[in-house]
């Protein structure tokens, strides 16, 4: 049943940051109302006081150009550090009416948002806090099917079983060693190898150099596929014709979308932890997503898990109560 008041318009609030901006459209298309994208660039020394400070004065609701003039929309999703004050001056400039929404802790307290979502792993809780075992994404079910109902040449041209590989990179919590280096793309050979698998390979503008040419050494069968970041990322199509999926641990986000698939998720950890990613692996292990790697290549399925549709649910909960309040 619709919820009433339904929202009319939506802004996803960023600073232009592929990830944050990525996340906010997953939401806003989840609500199934129109959206425009509106991206901050706070000048020094806006930017360096944030999420704490206020707006670059440049980019108030008055000034030409800025990105949050006005007419004001009814939902504001924000995320990413540069955009928490321009969120709070929205809701300041729109004299409360637009229902604000922030994605991740925004390290400025709950009050910061009319909801805040965060991942289950991270400690931010209240009465408006929601949070779900994985992050916001666009890879929705229907997606995902269509995709895989789709035709994909190169894709389609792969033998089964088909694996997705989604490598990160180093950051602040984990770094790839040699020796990571060489267990995992070990790893992938003997997928190759040993199971006949083909690979779908994608990396990040983080992969160290040494990663990146072991992986095109890999490209080098015609079993294997390695998007060289030259053409459109094409994670969504590999995500969804895999029969299996490797992700690396430095990426909650990467595993999160994997585990949209209800494909065995198997993943290997370079060197470093950090007790939040820990506590979201724990999760998704308990639930039987994720495996490690190297290991065996499993066939298991489950429910896929996606938060998304869950989160923007709760939001048009919300939304209706704050109009009707």
């Amino acid at each position: 049943m619709p919820i009433s008041p339904a929202p009319e318009s939506c802004w996803v609030l960023t600073d232009g940051k592929a990830g944050d901006e990525a996340q906010c459209i997953g939401v806003a298309e989840a609500l199934g109302t129109g959206y425009e994208i509106r991206k901050v660039a706070p000048r020094p020394p806006f930017s360096w006081i944030m999420p704490w400070g206020p707006i670059d004065p440049r980019e108030r609701e008055s000034r030409p150009g800025s990105p949050i003039a006005p007419p004001f929309p009814d939902i504001a999703i924000a995320s990413g550090r540069r955009a928490v004050a321009y969120l709070r001056r929205v809701k300041k400039a729109s004299q409360g009416r637009t229902f604000t929404v922030f994605l991740k802790d925004p390290r400025t307290g709950p009050e910061t948002a009319d909801l805040i979502w965060v991942p289950e792993h991270d400690g931010l809780r209240g009465a408006n806090v929601i949070a779900t075992p994985t992050a916001p994404h666009r890879f929705t079910r229907q997606v995902l099917a269509d995709l895989r109902a789709g035709s994909h040449p190169q894709i389609d041209a792969l033998a089964h079983p088909r694996v997705a590989v989604l490598i990160g990179g180093d950051s602040r919590h984990h770094t790839f060693t040699e020796s990571d280096i060489e267990n995992l793309s070990a790893g992938l050979t003997r997928l190759m190898d040993d199971d006949g698998a083909s690979l779908m390979i994608t990396a990040s503008r983080r992969t160290p150099e040494p990663l990146k040419q072991r992986l095109e050494q890999l490209a080098a069968s015609p079993n294997c596929l390695l998007w060289n970041g030259s053409s459109e990322n094409p994670l969504a199509p590999y995500l969804a014709k895999a029969d299996a999926i490797v992700a690396t641990a430095d990426s909650t986000n990467m595993i999160g979308e994997a585990a949209a698939t209800g494909k065995p998720v198997h993943v290997f950890t370079p060197h470093g932890d950090h007790p939040k990613i820990d506590r979201f692996l724990g999760t998704l292990t308990s639930l039987g997503i994720i495996h490690p790697f190297p290991g065996p290549l499993k066939n298991t399925t489950y429910e896929p898990l996606d938060s998304t549709p869950m989160i923007a649910s709760e939001i048009l909960k919300r939304f209706a109560r704050h109009r009707t309040d």
